[in-house]
């Protein structure tokens, strides 16, 4: 993956304005009409690629989502890619911090795999502050088969409340790998 100033690209070459980023200018993120937030790619897209299709927070502070899991991101016949899994359980705890107005990032997850999960079936996420301290929420999170809730995977992890400076870091900080690379 290049970098440009103010944008991010992949191999095909396709570029995304880093405005298209949820939170990049600390204001609401683009939703669906289901409320979920949506990533850079996933506001050019139109739709959440990992399959969410609503997410709210109740009033206990209880973050719930629903979602299938999509058929190209099947990793044995019916059943979902580990990867998709992990990624739908970062992305749905990560979600909780933004939909209590904080911006935050991932700085340890845990997934416990306990059954398969089948693709292209109604499934649930909810996630949970187990606590926080300072700028660091501590979450925890499961994903059941709907309608009997089967627990399917349990997550855990760190996330950090982020500053308006942080991806520009990361673009210094890449910048800098990048010369050190040419400069062998």
């Amino acid at each position: 993956m290049s970098t440009r100033a103010g944008s991010f690209s992949g191999e095909t070459g396709a570029t995304t304005p880093a405005a298209h980023w949820a939170g990049a200018d600390f204001q609401e993120p683009p939703r669906t009409p289901g409320g979920v937030a949506l990533c850079g790619a996933c506001h050019v897209a139109g739709s959440c690629r990992l399959g969410l299709e609503r997410e709210r927070l109740d009033e206990d502070g209880v973050a719930w989502f629903e979602l299938a899991c999509p058929r190209d991101q099947e990793g044995g016949p019916n059943v979902a890619h580990g990867g998709w899994t992990a990624a739908v359980l970062d992305d749905c705890l990560g979600h909780l911090p933004l939909l209590h107005r904080v911006l935050s990032v991932t700085a340890e997850l845990t997934v416990s795999f306990v059954k398969p999960v089948p693709v292209e079936r109604p499934l649930e996420v909810r996630a949970w502050v187990d606590r926080r301290e300072g700028s660091r929420w501590y979450i925890a999170g499961e994903m059941v088969l709907l309608p009997a809730r089967a627990v399917l995977a349990r997550a855990s992890g760190i996330w950090v409340t982020r500053d308006r400076g942080h991806f520009a870091r990361h673009e210094e900080w890449l910048a800098g790998q990048e010369a050190d690379r040419e400069g062998q």
